[in-house]
C-alpha cells in the first residue's frame, strides 16, 4: 500500500474513480427514491410511515462505516506514517458526522409517531449520539493545537479509542432491552424483511456508499492541495 502513499499517484487513480461514482450516485439516487417511496409496498403495521427507513438505515450504516475509515486511517497514520492515511481520516470525519446527524434526526422523526416521543435514552439511540460526539471531538481536537502534528496525533488516538463504540451501536439492540427494533437485515438467520422492501433498502445503501466515495475523494483532493500550499508558503518564508 505504500506505493499509493504518493499523493500524485493516488490523485491519478482518484481522478478516474470519482467521475464514475459521482455520476452513478446522482443517477441512481432518484431511482432509489422512486423505488422506495412509490413502488415498495406499505408496511402492514406502520403503513407509509416506515418509508423513512430508506434514508434512516443507510445513513446509520454509513455513519459506522465512515467511522471505521477514520479509525483505520488514524491507525495507519500512527503506526506506519502513511501520508494519505491521515488525510483520508480527516476528510472522512465531517462526512461521517453528517451521516450520523441524518440518522439521529430521521430516527427521531420516525420514532415520534411510533413511540409517541422524539427521543428515548435507550442503548441504540444513546450509542449513536455518542458516535456523533466522537466525530465532533475528532474534528475539534484535530485543530485544537498550534502544532498540527500534535493535533493529528491526539485526534487519531481519540478515533482509535472510539472504535469501542461501534460494536455497541451494532449489537445494542441484542444486548439490552430497548425500544429500538432489533436488527432486520444483518442477521445470522437471514433478513427478516420482505424482498420487496429489502431490495430498495440495499439499493439506497449502495447509492449512499457511492456518494461517500465521491465526497471523500473530493475532500481528500482539497486537503492534499491545502497541505501543499502550506508547505510552499513555509518554504518561501524560510
Amino acid at each position: 500500500m505504500h506505493a499509493y502513499a504518493n499523493p500524485l499517484r493516488f490523485q491519478k487513480i482518484a481522478d478516474v474513480v470519482r467521475p464514475w461514482t459521482t455520476v452513478l450516485a446522482l443517477a441512481l439516487f432518484p431511482v432509489g427514491l422512486v423505488w422506495a417511496l412509490a413502488i415498495a409496498p406499505a408496511d402492514y403495521q406502520q403503513s407509509d410511515a416506515y418509508r423513512i427507513i430508506y434514508v434512516h438505515v443507510p445513513s446509520a450504516w454509513m455513519s459506522m462505516f465512515t467511522y471505521l475509515i477514520v479509525a483505520v486511517g488514524s491507525a495507519v497514520a500512527l503506526i506506519w506514517r502513511h501520508p494519505l492515511a491521515e488525510i483520508a481520516a480527516r476528510a472522512a470525519a465531517p462526512i461521517g458526522a453528517c451521516f450520523t446527524a441524518i440518522a439521529l434526526v430521521t430516527g427521531s422523526i420516525w420514532g415520534q409517531p411510533m413511540w409517541g416521543t422524539w427521543w428515548v435514552w435507550d442503548a441504540r439511540l444513546t450509542s449513536v449520539l455518542i458516535l456523533f460526539f466522537l466525530y465532533l471531538g475528532y474534528i475539534a481536537l484535530y485543530d485544537a493545537f498550534e502544532d498540527p502534528t500534535r493535533g493529528a496525533r491526539a485526534a487519531s488516538i481519540l478515533a482509535l479509542v472510539g472504535v469501542v463504540n461501534i460494536p455497541i451501536v451494532k449489537f445494542s439492540v441484542d444486548w439490552w432491552n430497548t425500544l429500538h427494533q432489533p436488527s432486520t437485515v444483518l442477521r445470522m438467520d437471514g433478513p427478516a424483511m420482505a424482498p420487496s422492501m429489502l431490495w430498495p433498502l440495499l439499493f439506497m445503501a449502495v447509492v449512499f456508499k457511492l456518494y461517500l466515495v465521491s465526497v471523500l475523494l473530493i475532500r481528500m483532493r482539497a486537503e492534499t492541495a491545502e497541505r501543499r500550499i502550506i508547505a510552499m508558503r513555509r518554504a518561501e518564508s524560510a
